[in-house]
């Protein structure tokens, strides 16, 4: 058994002005800075054996506090990077209407087989991506509670898997920036076969509403 920690990233001006960020490196802007340093003093006391981090910037930029806290040097993690949205990537939703209209009605379908053109992901693969990542880090941290800092794409394919829902369709849960979920991995072994995710909390961001002391 593992429990993970998992962490999105704090806030970026793209998050802000609903850009596609996909894979494209943003970094923090000045309230996701804060949110990282609000996450690192509500986990500042609790035990951690291990920090994995997705190797893009805002990533990076959310875990250095608690990394700082807890004297750890963070794992990086490309397998935990967000889903690579193509040809969609550093436009607005407004933007995409305008350029992209056909790739963007077939989009919208939430087809898990679709992948838009210029290097995209279908939601399918994106899937395996992180299901795979999640299997290493649960044999490699066996036994241990580990914080992972990665992206909204990433965790809602991990809810998708805890609640066994289907990848057709819009995203159902929340995932805001900094938020904590908590999930325990089991398996994969000699008697199960399939790695399986219990949820135990989730969209925790009660760090952000509190009263804040630089």
């Amino acid at each position: 058994m593992t429990e993970l920690i998992l962490i999105r990233h704090g806030e970026t001006d793209w998050n802000r002005r609903q850009c596609f960020q996909g894979q494209i490196d943003v970094p923090l802007n000045a309230l996701g800075l804060e949110q990282a340093q609000r996450l690192g003093d509500r986990l500042a006391t609790e035990p951690i054996d291990a920090l994995i981090v997705s190797d893009l910037l805002r990533a990076r930029q959310t875990v250095a506090p608690l990394a700082q806290r807890h004297g750890l040097e963070p794992h990086l993690m490309p397998a935990l990077r967000e889903q690579a949205f193509g040809i969609l990537e550093g436009l607005s939703f407004d933007e995409i209407r305008v350029k992209h209209p056909a790739e963007f009605a077939l989009w919208v379908q939430h087809d898990p087989s679709y992948a838009l053109p210029g290097g995209a992901e279908s939601r399918h693969i994106f899937h395996a991506r992180v299901t795979r990542a999640l299997h290493e880090v649960a044999e490699r941290h066996l036994g241990q509670r580990v914080a992972v800092v990665t992206h909204g794409g990433v965790l809602d394919m991990v809810w998708r898997s805890a609640m066994s829902l289907s990848l057709h369709g819009p995203r159902e849960c929340a995932i805001p920036n900094t938020g904590i979920n908590r999930v325990r991995l089991t398996g994969p072994d000699e008697m199960q076969q399939a790695l399986t995710l219990e949820l135990l909390v989730w969209a925790d961001d009660a760090h952000l509403r509190a009263p804040h002391t630089p």
